[in-house]
This record gives C-alpha cells, structure tokens and sequence, in this order.
C-alpha cells in the first residue's frame, strides 16, 4: 500500500524530532568521561553517537576504554548526572508546540517512542509541558528490544487499537525510519534534528524541513481524503 499522511496515529521520536537536547547530553557524557579519568570530547562527536540508547552512547563514547566495567559505571554515573541536569539547556524544538497543539486539536492521537530511557523521557516531555498529550510514552527500557525491532511501534499500535496503514512514525534518524519499516507503518523525517545525514542510508516515506509543515501535511491529507470519500458517496 502507498505511504500516506491521511493518518490517525502519530508517533514521535524524542530527541531531535521534539526536542533539542544536544547540549544537556554532551555535558552529561563528558561529566562521565572526566568522572572515569579520560579526557572529554567535542560536541559533535558525541551528538554522532546519540540514537541508540543510553547504553550505546556511553560505550560509543568510551571508545578504546569501553572494556572491563567502564561501560557500567559510566552509565551508572551518566545517568544519575542527566537526571540532575536534563532542562538545562533542553528546549522544544522552533514550531513543535504550535504543531502539536494543532493535530490535538484536529484529533490525531499521538504517542512518543524513544530509545531514551522511560522515566527520564516522561519527565522531560512534563518538565516542557506536554504533560497528558501523548496517549502512550514508551523509552529504551520499555520493552525487551529497542528501536529499529518494531517492538515499540507493535505494542502501541495494539493498546490503541490502531491499523498500520493509519500510523505515521516521525523521527530525525535512520534509526527511526527503519523502525518504522520494520514494523510495516509509513515514515516521515525530519531535517534539523541529530542525524538528517542518515536519511541517505534509510530514506523516509515524507521528509520536512519544519514541524509545523508535518502538521499541516497530515491535516490536509486527512481533509482530503474525507472530503473524496464524501464527494463518492
């Protein structure tokens, strides 16, 4: 079937599609590299190994230093320090709010799948007041497989009782576009968040420069398709 914005369901990816969070997460890994002793890395680099979770990012960061139990006293550590410091600087990202409101407001149902871990997710998204619009906030540590296993995307489209064809998967990353594959559901990418680069790798079903463009997209598309289906009958 062709990929279509006439959809119920929209599922987000957290950071770099919602929000930017870029500099709150290379803080807290080079708070954790300084804890273990090793020297700190660029910004750049470290936004490179954001997208798989909390525990690939800390190991990604370690690099070299990545054996013996580096990895978990570092992700120990990083945590503790993020959960302290996650609103820094974090921020919605331009016209995520406006857009958002808009599909409420038109009734598209919308869920945040993430491979961040749950908690710290729920209370970045209240902390920015979008506490209670998301019907379902799933993280990294919510199932037994993180994005791309369509695991997340399953479960959710199940409790909420919504078809595939109906489900639109909104992320910054190859990442998120081959979840989205995986689990049979249409994709949309975002260009100014983490790792746009990636798109090349996974292309997405729809790709948008703006929030607010993806809003008005699935609204038209749903205007659309209600007005031909009433015009046949």
């Amino acid at each position: 079937m062709k990929p279509s914005l006439d959809v119920d369901l929209a599922i987000f990816d957290l950071d770099g599609t919602l929000i930017d969070s870029q500099l709150d997460l290379a803080h807290a890994v080079n708070a954790t590299l300084a804890h273990l002793g090793l020297e700190r890395l660029d910004h750049e680099r470290i936004y490179s190994y954001v997208g798989n979770g909390a525990p690939v990012l800390i190991q990604r960061a370690l690099g070299a230093y990545a054996g013996d139990d580096n990895v978990e006293r570092g992700l120990a550590f990083f945590l503790d320090y993020y959960r302290e410091h996650m609103l820094d600087h974090t921020v919605l990202y331009e016209g995520v709010w406006e857009a958002l409101e808009r599909l409420r407001g038109a009734g598209v149902r919308m869920a945040v799948l993430t491979n961040k871990p749950v908690r710290i997710s729920v209370l970045i998204i209240e902390g920015l007041g979008l506490g209670g619009w998301f019907e379902r906030i799933y993280g990294g540590n919510s199932f037994p497989e993180k994005k791309p296993h369509p695991m997340g995307i399953d479960t959710i489209l199940s409790e909420l009782g919504v078809e595939r064809e109906r489900a639109l998967m909104i992320g910054d990353s190859a990442v998120d576009i081959r979840t989205a594959r995986n689990a049979a559901v249409a994709s949309a990418g975002v260009t100014y968040g983490f790792q746009p680069e990636t798109f090349a790798q996974e292309p997405p079903d729809f790709l948008f420069d703006r929030m607010p463009d993806l809003a008005e997209a699935i609204l038209a598309s749903r205007g659309e398709a209600r007005t031909s289906s009433a015009a046949s009958r």
